[in-house]
């Protein structure tokens, strides 16, 4: 389902163990708005939800809600360490359009949504 790279799970790990609380786990999840139509989250939880789905990846918790998964099926989750920062990055095959920043997206079947509305 979501895959993530090598350099972004060591990092996520390195912010884990900071952590005060224990039994942490990352969260991943799609909410409404954004300047494309959605937006990403992504941080650390230790609360789970009934609608929740939970994979081991890399040796990571994962947990994503039930209504974000079906916009997260395939995105891959990479860290790049550049210059004085670094930042994780969100490659998601299912967007066809996304803003300038990278942090919010559409995908197929909500801009179908989008045109039916249009011509009623």
């Amino acid at each position: 389902m979501i895959r993530i790279s090598d350099s972004a799970s060591e990092k996520i790990k390195e912010m884990l163990t900071s952590q005060d609380t224990p039994d942490m786990f990352l969260r991943v999840g799609v909410k409404e708005g954004g300047c494309s139509g959605f937006s990403y989250g992504m941080g650390f939880d230790n609360e789970q939800h009934d609608n929740d789905k939970t994979y081991d990846i890399n040796g990571l918790q994962v947990v994503v809600d039930e209504e974000s998964s079906k916009y997260l099926y395939g995105v891959e989750i990479d860290y790049k360490d550049v210059g004085m920062g670094g930042g994780f990055t969100i490659n998601n095959p299912n967007a066809i359009a996304t803003c300038g920043c990278g942090s919010s997206f559409r995908t197929k079947p909500e801009e179908e949504a989008l045109a039916e509305k249009c011509d009623d």
